[in-house]
């Protein structure tokens, strides 16, 4: 079961998923919005550290023009992808 997540909590957590690319932006926003709280929480935790990650790195991974070698954080960038607008 997962932990519950505080309005404070959700706060800063959107506040880390503006990027410098809007595409970004959505992409992290809408996996908050539709998916982080009902998330195991080991998937919130590499969700944080998918937030750590470099734009340009973060853009290249989901728009397939580079491999991640990470497993986990493939499996969550393949989820958020998936995610409906």
């Amino acid at each position: 079961m997962s932990k519950p997540v505080t309005e404070a909590e959700l706060k800063c957590i959107r506040w880390r998923c503006r990027r410098g690319m809007r595409e970004l932006d959505r992409l992290f926003e809408r996996y908050l919005d539709h998916a982080y709280v009902s998330a195991p929480n080991a998937e919130r935790e590499v969700f944080l550290r998918l937030l750590e990650c470099e734009d340009d790195k973060l853009w290249r991974w989901f728009m397939d023009y580079e491999d991640c070698s990470d497993v986990e954080f493939e499996a969550l960038l393949r989820r958020i992808s998936a995610l409906q607008a």
